[in-house]
């Protein structure tokens, strides 16, 4: 009896343990839901899985929503490769640049309320946002020759990347210096940081260029002289309680750390692990535009489904239709990378120009961890994908509408 058990038992673990490791069943039927083949989107859960196996990602967790139906939504891998902890659909991600674009949506709630005109000057709330200098040279750095700006800074230009600011990840000594002076050197609040940003020289004059920046921070330094409370409390109270964005903000509670993801990267040799440094969970008090926030793929799910119905969730009115409008087209002209940029998001102006599947209008953005989203209103649809791996590459990013497109079959 004990020889036959003991094999027994042995693989009723392994199936147990695949089942955990591996989230979805790779087998589909042929069924369809909302345009949706099912037997096509097992190609996705294929390919994530095909990625934890070969040691890329950890885990991740993925969710397709559709005509006001749920279409697929998994968990895959594991949350912790060291620890081999499986995932889980409710797993607590730094969300990183995903704070973006829930950032520009609390401060247009405030644009709508008449606080502002965006083509205001930022000065105008703002004082010390005069007299910038702009640098010769990127590669001199921070003491290198400057000009003086040629306009003055616009909220406008905030919310587009085309302030003439720079993110800290150009790889250039200005972009360098820049980085460690506003993210690594200790900062103790939002307004810290952003008068530490504005000591610095500008990249390019304002309106020139867009140039991927840190000036979702200073709209976070707006929310606060606005609104007088604290950025976190803006969001508390104005988004992620009326939406129930439950497991969303700048901190995790004690009791939740338990389903926080760590990040993850590839080692010198080649294999992945969990980083050895990790952003605090706790304590965190600047309360960041660029990034910071942590969520679900759920919460966030209820973010962009606000988005997609035109600034409506959880029966509750957050924007208007015409702001979500002017949030999602094109404010930028050609300036960036060949599409379109709007009001804290990414848009797709031209599909052909783009060399991949996807619609006109469709709007999305990502986070440094490897944290990817679209929304599409054309198809109504909305995809997230969550893992938590760096450096940021937007392999998964471009992976995730290539699966989610190719296994619809209807068009609305």
């Amino acid at each position: 009896m004990k020889k036959q058990f003991y094999p027994l038992f042995a693989l009723l673990f392994l199936l147990f343990s695949l089942v955990f490791t591996y989230g979805q069943s790779s087998t589909a039927s042929n069924e369809v839901i909302s345009g949706f083949s099912e037997t096509r989107l097992d190609r996705y859960s294929k390919f994530l899985n095909n990625e934890i196996t070969e040691g890329r990602i950890p885990g991740a967790v993925s969710y397709i929503y559709r005509n006001g139906k749920i279409v697929h939504k998994a968990a895959y891998g594991y949350s912790s490769w060291e620890a081999k902890k499986p995932m889980q659909q409710d797993n607590i991600f730094h969300i990183m640049s995903m704070t973006k674009p829930i950032i520009s949506a609390a401060f247009l709630m405030l644009y709508e309320e008449g606080y502002f005109f965006l083509t205001d000057p930022v000065s105008k709330y703002l004082p010390q946002f005069k007299d910038f200098k702009v640098s010769l040279d990127v590669n001199k750095g921070i003491d290198g020759a400057t000009e003086p700006a040629k306009s003055e800074i616009t909220i406008h230009q905030l919310l587009t990347h085309t302030a003439g600011f720079t993110h800290g990840i150009g790889g250039t000594t200005l972009d360098n210096e820049i980085a460690q002076a506003i993210y690594f050197e200790p900062q103790s609040s939002i307004e810290s940081r952003v008068n530490t940003l504005i000591g610095l020289p500008l990249i390019g004059h304002p309106g020139e260029q867009w140039h991927y920046s840190a000036s979702p921070d200073v709209l976070s330094l707006l929310i606060e002289h606005f609104s007088g409370m604290t950025t976190a409390e803006f969001l508390q109270i104005r988004i992620f309680d009326p939406l129930e964005m439950k497991d969303t903000g700048y901190n995790i509670p004690t009791n939740d750390q338990d389903r926080w993801v760590p990040v993850h990267n590839i080692n010198k040799e080649g294999k992945l692990v969990n980083s050895d440094e990790q952003l605090p969970i706790e304590g965190n008090m600047v309360y960041g535009g660029t990034h910071g926030l942590f969520s679900t793929a759920d919460d966030y799910m209820k973010f962009c489904q606000m988005m997609l119905n035109g600034g409506t969730g959880n029966g509750k009115r957050f924007l208007s239709p015409k702001t979500v409008e002017l949030m999602t087209m094109n404010q930028v002209g050609d300036l960036y990378n060949g599409q379109g940029f709007g009001l804290g998001f990414g848009i797709t102006t031209d599909v052909a120009k783009s060399k991949a599947l996807g619609s006109e209008g469709a709007f999305y953005w990502s986070g440094a961890y490897s944290t990817y989203f679209f929304i599409d209103p054309k198809e109504d649809l909305i995809a997230i994908l969550m893992t938590q791996v760096q450096p940021y590459s937007n392999y998964y990013g471009a992976k995730l509408p290539q699966f989610v497109y190719q296994a619809l079959l209807d068009k609305n």
